[in-house]
């Protein structure tokens, strides 16, 4: 089987149609289809009147909340770029990085944000395939296979979006050594790893400084408002990012800065918050799969916030128009490459998420 998937030197993207689809029609009373923890409440923070300012000292990160960070991460503050969520913390690692006509291996299936920011920046794209038959970790040899001297940049997530697989111990320094080879660089989007284990794993930077990272509060917190999000690299590559950060964000809301500290502090409460929602989620989803093997292909959910079940036959797209026909919304796996599957989001509230469960499957027991 041929693991290496052809070049598609494609146009510049200067939309995405994945978020387009989030921000207009993933919403439903059973919503399946959000990849993040269920959003924590200005209350359930824990914070108060006098974690609040409109202001402050902030123009290339406020003071407290970086060193906040960094010590999150375990890094020197030099080594973190605070920005407004993963995504412009990606933007921001890649266009550091990456001019027109460089070449970006991505792989696949993958969250559509990054490939479409690397198109945006005027890259040549080309994918590397995370088999679901390899349990969805990369194929190093085809990988191996496609880096050349135009290869700039290697792209992938840990724990992998969109089916919550983690990186192989030392899959991450094997992949930098590749890089290497022909003067690149690796970068990988971690904003889902806090949800590998209870005691979260460190931050591939911290296991080899060759690796660009990219996380945020906002997905396995339960904390998307606060758009609390970072780049962890050498300092000279962050001093750039922040550079480039005067084009775009120029400074963040200091609110949000604040509550994001607050957040930090707060994060061993926090983490016991989301696995409480988490683990009942992922025992019933492992129950309904072993039921349904007849027409859903997966394996057991081990850890994160998504599933990325393949349908065994039929139109997916005809599953999610009678899914919303039952207020009920998943997320299709085109967005992701893959049209057969679609991804499951598992931090909605318990008897919601067992709610859209029991939808999914008055679907399947109908289905022709």
């Amino acid at each position: 089987m041929n693991m290496v998937a052809p070049n598609t030197d494609t146009p510049r993207h200067d939309a995405s149609e994945y978020m387009h689809w989030a921000k207009t029609l993933q919403a439903a009373r059973f919503n399946l289809g959000n990849s993040g923890v269920a959003a924590v409440t200005f209350q359930e923070l824990g914070a108060g009147l006098d974690d609040l300012e409109i202001s402050g000292p902030s123009f290339y990160g406020w003071p407290p909340l970086l060193e906040a960070l960094a010590a999150h991460l375990a890094v020197g503050t030099e080594r973190v770029c605070h920005a407004e969520g993963t995504s412009l913390a990606n933007y921001l690692a890649m266009a550091v990085l990456v001019r027109p006509g460089d070449e970006v291996l991505i792989e696949e299936p993958t969250y559509e944000l990054l490939v479409d920011t690397a198109r945006h920046l005027g890259a040549s794209v080309r994918r590397f395939q995370r088999p679901r038959s390899l349990g969805f970790q990369p194929d190093l040899d085809a990988l191996a296979g496609m880096i050349g001297p135009r290869t700039r940049l290697i792209v992938l997530s840990d724990l992998h979006n969109p089916s919550s697989a983690r990186l192989a111990e030392g899959m991450p320094s094997r992949i930098a050594d590749l890089a290497a080879s022909v003067g690149a660089r690796v970068l990988i989007d971690e904003v889902y790893l806090d949800a590998a284990a209870v005691a979260p794993p460190p931050t591939a930077h911290r296991v080899d400084p060759r690796i660009i990272t990219t996380g945020s509060l906002t997905k396995v917190y339960g904390l998307s408002g606060l758009r609390c999000g970072w780049v962890v690299a050498e300092p000279e590559l962050i001093a750039r990012m922040w550079r480039l950060n005067d084009l775009l964000g120029v400074i963040p809301a200091h609110a949000a800065e604040r509550l994001s500290r607050v957040a930090l502090r707060e994060l061993p409460r926090l983490r016991q918050r989301a696995a409480a929602i988490l683990d009942p989620n992922r025992d019933a989803w492992n129950a309904f799969l072993s039921r349904r093997a007849d027409l859903l292909e997966g394996t057991p959910h081990v850890a994160g916030t998504v599933a990325f079940p393949r349908l065994r036959r039929g139109s997916v797209a005809t599953l999610c128009d009678r899914l919303r026909a039952l207020e009920t919304t998943v997320t299709p796996g085109a967005f992701f490459s893959e049209p057969e599957a679609f991804r499951v989001g598992l931090g909605c509230r318990p008897e919601i998420f067992n709610e859209g469960l029991e939808r999914l499957g008055r679907v399947l027991d109908s289905w022709d």
